[in-house]
């Protein structure tokens, strides 16, 4: 060979070896990294660009490196540890290692490691949020190495006056007293025991009518005047009656006197005493005929001289003008329906109930009456349960009486009526419209000053305002109680994600 040739070949050579280029045969190239002494208390460059083998984080000092994953494929998420000395790996029994964990409100959390196969396992579960601060230390031929680093996510700042600004209510978690229920529909209806269709009983005219639709009236309060002959009649009976029932009264005195004196005879004592019994009955039929009408008869004697036609028509009970059919100069049956009465103070919520839920409604039911559209509720208790299914709807019926003081409750009103079926203390719960769904999890953002988080929780029991927390977030526990979803569009705009 040319002796120049080799002469050229030779500084090549030299400058590969130089540059770290040339590689022996099943040698791989290794990563250039800066040279750090050990104890150094942060990774070289940033720890989140750098990915091990494993797709875990990839800490360096020196030689030394760890691969640090959260392996959660099929089983729950774990710490597994790779180590690594000059890039290649070394036995899992080489190295020890411990990871301290730093969670919001939370005290340190400390992870050991085993040996397990080719990696170091770490000995708990780590739960989600897999949002924490860690500290790494790891021991290699009596050299001790450590890594500070910060793995964020569900995690968002806001301020008092940013949250107050987007709605955010803020409550405690904590024991509250969970209910079962059976949510039904109903309406409001009028208390049917309270409603009075008003006939006069007798034909007549109208002359008067005081009352409109939606008075207020008073029991005993007229409503209308009638003029009627046949109520002329019936007075006219009962002051005759009365006439006669004197009359025979005297009569029997005098005869029963002259017969004790033997003046008249037996026979005509006993005459007198038929026609005073039969007086008796006559007067007292006119009499009873007069109460049916609601008239006083004593009144009627006193004033023999008063207009006997005329007839007032009066209201049966407190209550509410809801009809009127009838007019001045109208001409009215006995048996006409001129008045419709309502007493409001109590009202019923009548419910339909499906054969499905039947065996779950009993008389005397703690209830929960809530109008459709308004800041209404009320609380009853089930007054009736129906005993027939209807032929067309297949459903029972059941009502609630419920008070009504200002009026609120309106015959008509479409109604939700939550029926308590029992009722439980739990030991933590949060208000249902803080729940949010996060990734997969049911989430609830907690707070910590200015930072909130969200935390995935199981979740048990519910009353449809509460829940029961069975895991995820402790008693004494800040939360967003409502205006949570603002918290989950934010995370959303920030493009978050879950990355080990």
């Amino acid at each position: 060979m040319n002796r120049s040739y080799l002469m050229i070949g030779g500084a090549l050579l030299s400058v590969a070896i130089a540059l770290g280029i040339f590689l022996m045969p099943g040698s791989k190239p290794m990563p250039q990294t800066d040279d750090h002494t050990a104890g150094n208390s942060a990774p070289d460059g940033d720890p989140a660009d750098a990915k091990g083998p494993h797709g875990g984080r990839m800490l360096r000092q020196g030689s030394f490196a760890l691969e640090v994953t959260i392996y959660e494929e099929g089983i729950p998420p774990e710490f597994r540890l790779y180590a690594y000395e000059n890039d290649k790996a070394l036995a899992p029994g080489a190295v020890s290692a411990q990871i301290q964990l730093g969670r919001l409100g939370a005290a340190p959390e400390t992870i050991a490691f085993d040996v397990k196969q080719d990696f170091l396992l770490g000995n708990g579960e780590i739960t989600e949020p897999h949002s924490f601060t860690t500290r790494v230390t790891a021991q290699h031929k009596g050299q001790s190495y450590n890594w500070d680093y910060e793995q964020i996510e569900g995690r968002i700042a806001m301020d008092d006056a940013t949250a107050q600004g987007a709605g955010i209510r803020f409550a405690t978690a904590g024991p509250m007293n969970i209910r079962s229920s059976l949510q039904l529909a109903g309406e409001i209806q009028f208390n049917q025991d309270r409603l009075a269709h008003v006939v006069p009983r007798l034909d007549g005219v109208v002359i008067h009518s005081g009352k409109n639709l939606g008075d207020q009236v008073r029991k005993g309060e007229m409503l209308a005047i009638l003029e009627s002959t046949t109520l002329a009649s019936l007075k006219s009976e009962y002051l005759a009656s009365k006439t006669r029932l004197d009359l025979s009264a005297t009569t029997f005195e005098r005869e029963k006197r002259l017969w004790e004196e033997k003046i008249s005879a037996e026979q005509d004592y006993l005459a007198s005493r038929q026609a005073l019994a039969e007086a008796q009955i006559a007067h007292r039929n006119a009499e009873q005929k007069l109460l049916a009408l609601g008239i006083d008869p004593a009144l009627q004697a006193r004033s023999a001289s008063s207009d006997i036609s005329r007839y007032e028509i009066r209201a049966p009970f407190d209550g509410v003008v809801i009809e009127k059919h009838l007019t001045l100069g109208e001409s009215v049956k006995d048996d006409a329906s001129i008045f419709t009465i309502a007493d409001l103070s109590t009202v019923w919520a009548e419910m339909t109930i499906y054969p499905k839920d039947l065996d779950s409604v009993k008389l005397g039911q703690n209830v929960t009456v809530r109008a459709t559209g308004l800041e209404t509720a009320a609380t009853g208790r089930v007054s009736y349960v129906g005993a027939l299914i209807g032929e067309q709807s297949r459903s029972a019926k059941a009502r609630v009486t419920l008070q009504n003081p200002n009026r609120s409750w309106r015959p008509g009103l479409f109604v939700a009526v939550e029926l308590v079926q029992s009722e439980a203390r739990v030991a933590v719960a949060v208000e249902a419209e803080a729940i949010q769904t996060y990734r997969d999890w049911k989430a609830v953002f907690v707070r910590f000053g200015d930072l909130f988080e969200a935390r995935p929780v199981e979740l048990g029991r519910s009353d449809g305002q509460r829940v029961e927390v069975i895991s995820g977030v402790p008693a004494g526990t800040e939360y967003a109680a409502t205006g949570s979803f603002v918290l989950k569009a934010d995370l959303g705009k920030s493009g978050a994600s879950h990355d080990h």
